[in-house]
């Protein structure tokens, strides 16, 4: 078997989504798990729409997500540039040759016309692809188009044959002739188009399998047949490359996930506090699974049991909550030191500790950690969850003291403040034992209605870390006057 070599080729519009970091994922895998190349390339020829912003954020993406690729920009290697707007002078040279071989022509239909055509062809029932209407032109045809000042777009000549491949997902795949019509490779002002330039990189590139979403099944036969055509003018060696094609993925109301779906975006993930690792190991799980009810897995064990025919054709749905379970399996997969410093940007970036945090900061957050780590889904949580150990002074969560705060409240304060006074050690043991002893040996009360107020005395909420251990963090001094404020509100 020669080297697999395969791509992830993006174009920089927009910020990166999970559809597009699933098909990179699952490129990466296979190569990994063949032994063969990875290369990033970026299809930047839309000058309209790409931007350097958008460049700038797919690398740290990648870089964020640990997909290392072997080839590609700041890592370089033997076919480069990476980058299509620095290849411009090969597609026009490509264009050059398929036109000089008869594999493609110039057309110069102007866009009022084409959707005259196409109307006509719907109302008539036929199938409303190009007709061919430039694809004979006599040298007076031409001419007369040219004395006119028509602008030409560059058309690749469709062979009139069934194009049929084996896909690496999906099985044998058959276009019958005529269902795809010829195609523009090359805009009237020059402009080289995905049509074009994607096959072209990718045999200069020498591509062996592309692994690549089910949207773009479609163009395969164009693909194929411009290959050939390459091929055939002496531009291409081949072999034409494999074809497989990831099955969709589906958002709500069992549709195609859109980039304007909130949980499509890369950048969301990254805001609330996902790890790569936990969104990783959820996106492998869009299509593909390790078998034996696996579902907890590093990205290096997926390379080590990827395989294509584990790839399911079928749509699969994107569950936020499940990628959201199994990034909380991974929060408690960390270890203690790995931990606290994940969590630390999310705390300086809600003004929770310092930038940068003192080492008495970083000693609570470290000792707060394992308090917390059963309860975090992300890490974005922490901050609402630990806040109140960094604080002067707590805010009361209104709604929560109102379900809380009830008539025997202010009881329950006045005999924890006094039991909790008297105490000589200010650990988790003692405060526990004090306050068990007051409120529910002494006042008689169940352990939620007992300890709701102090906690929410505490922390401002009724939800927390567990209470005795966050008292002990808080030391006595800002414990009692936190009981005593809420005592005398």
């Amino acid at each position: 078997m020669s080297e697999v070599r395969v791509r992830f080729c993006p174009s920089p519009t927009g910020n990166p989504h999970v559809g597009m970091i699933r098909t990179a994922l699952f490129n990466w895998a296979y190569a990994r798990h063949t032994g063969g190349t990875f290369v990033f390339r970026i299809e930047d020829t839309d000058s309209a729409r790409d931007s350097e912003e958008s460049y700038e954020a797919l690398l740290a993406s990648l870089r964020w997500l640990g997909l290392d690729w072997d080839e590609g920009p700041e890592v370089g290697g033997p076919y480069g540039p990476y980058r299509q707007s620095e290849r411009r002078a090969s597609y026009s040279e490509m264009v050059q040759r398929l036109l000089e071989g008869g594999y493609a022509y110039k057309c110069y239909c102007s866009q009022d016309e084409l959707e005259e055509r196409r109307k006509q062809a719907m109302a008539e029932k036929r199938a409303p692809g190009y007709d061919g209407h430039c694809r004979e032109l006599s040298a007076e045809q031409r001419q007369t188009y040219i004395d006119e000042g028509r602008p030409a777009v560059v058309r690749f000549r469709m062979p009139d044959r069934d194009f049929t491949w084996d896909d690496l997902i999906r099985g044998e795949i058959t276009f019958a002739a005529g269902q795809v019509p010829d195609y523009v490779l090359q805009r009237a002002n020059g402009e080289p188009l995905y049509t074009l330039v994607n096959p072209t990189d990718d045999a200069a590139m020498k591509i062996t399998h592309v692994l690549r979403g089910e949207d773009l099944l479609s163009s395969t036969p164009r693909q194929i047949a411009l290959y050939e055509a390459m091929i055939a003018v002496g531009a291409f060696d081949g072999p034409v490359p494999q074809f497989g094609h990831l099955p969709y993925v589906m958002g709500e109301g069992n549709k195609k996930l859109s980039k304007r779906d909130p949980e499509s975006s890369l950048q969301m993930y990254r805001d609330e506090g996902y790890l790569p690792e936990g969104l990783l190991n959820y996106l492998a799980l869009l299509g593909w699974s390790p078998g034996g009810d696996v579902e907890f897995f590093s990205k290096q064990q997926m390379a080590e049991a990827f395989t294509l025919d584990r790839v399911n054709p079928n749509p699969a749905r994107f569950d936020l909550k499940k990628c959201t379970a199994i990034n909380g399996d991974w929060i408690r997969h960390l270890g203690l030191d790995e931990l606290v410093d994940r969590l630390l940007p999310y705390l300086i970036r809600d003004g929770v500790v310092s930038d940068p945090p003192s080492p008495a900061e970083v000693d609570v957050v470290r000792a707060v950690v394992p308090l917390i780590s059963e309860r975090m889904e992300t890490l974005g949580q922490a901050s609402g969850m630990v806040g109140f150990l960094f604080a002067e002074e707590v805010s009361v969560d209104e709604n929560d003291a109102a379900k809380i705060m009830g008539d025997q409240a202010a009881e329950v304060l006045a005999a924890a403040f006094e039991a909790l006074t008297g105490l000589s050690q200010w650990d988790t043991e003692s405060i526990e034992g004090a306050l068990r002893a007051a409120l529910i040996d002494e006042l008689g009360l169940k352990p939620k209605v007992a300890f709701g107020p102090v906690r929410l005395a505490i922390t401002g909420r009724r939800v927390s870390p567990p209470l005795f251990e966050s008292m002990e963090l808080l030391g006595r001094e800002r414990s009692l006057a936190r009981i005593a404020a809420l005592k005398g509100a």
